[in-house]
């Protein structure tokens, strides 16, 4: 296994990180706090309540997903960990990893670039008052990086994983035919 780059390994501790404040906001919402909502809003979104049970759920999804782009720099990203029965110990194609990181990296890019333009174009009408408004924008926008820095971290990795070489099998003391 070859060692990720520096850049890489901060780049994958930095995406949950840029994800929290959109978390963050999401779960103030939930707990009844109108952040610029109106009160008939947040009764129709059911905050407090079962709106809240969502907005948490969609947080701990989001932070969760957020956190395997660390597989893409660490020996667990490329090993199945000890822990894994059975599988433990096999090495993990890079094909199947890399094509769901940059489907991923994609979808990102595209999802926040929509939900963005939403909110900054204001089509986000309910929302009522500039400050929260640019709260809401300020704790969303570091969010749009979330696709291309997954895109960046999966071509790192592609890049580390597909130009190392095998390691070489191992063969008898005649060197003549590889052992079984």
């Amino acid at each position: 296994m070859t060692a990720a780059p520096r850049s890489a390994v901060f780049t994958a501790h930095l995406i949950p990180l840029i994800l929290l404040p959109s978390g963050v906001w999401r779960i103030v919402l939930g707990c009844g706090v109108s952040m610029g909502f109106s009160q008939a809003s947040l009764d129709d979104q059911g905050f407090p309540g079962r709106g809240t049970l969502m907005v948490v759920f969609l947080t701990a999804l989001t932070e969760g997903l957020a956190l395997l782009s660390l597989g893409l720099v660490r020996p667990w990203g490329e090993v199945v960990p000890g822990w894994v029965p059975r599988l433990h110990g096999r090495r993990i194609p890079a094909g199947p990893v890399i094509a769901a990181a940059t489907v991923g990296g994609v979808l990102l890019s595209a999802i926040w670039a929509f939900a963005l333009h939403g909110l900054l174009t204001g089509e986000m009408d309910e929302i009522s008052g500039r400050g929260w408004h640019a709260l809401v924008i300020a704790c969303y926008l570091p969010a749009i990086l979330w696709g291309p820095l997954l895109l960046w971290l999966t071509h790192q990795y592609r890049r580390r994983r597909l130009s190392a070489s095998p390691a070489p099998m191992p063969t008898t003391r005649l060197g003549a035919w590889p052992c079984p």
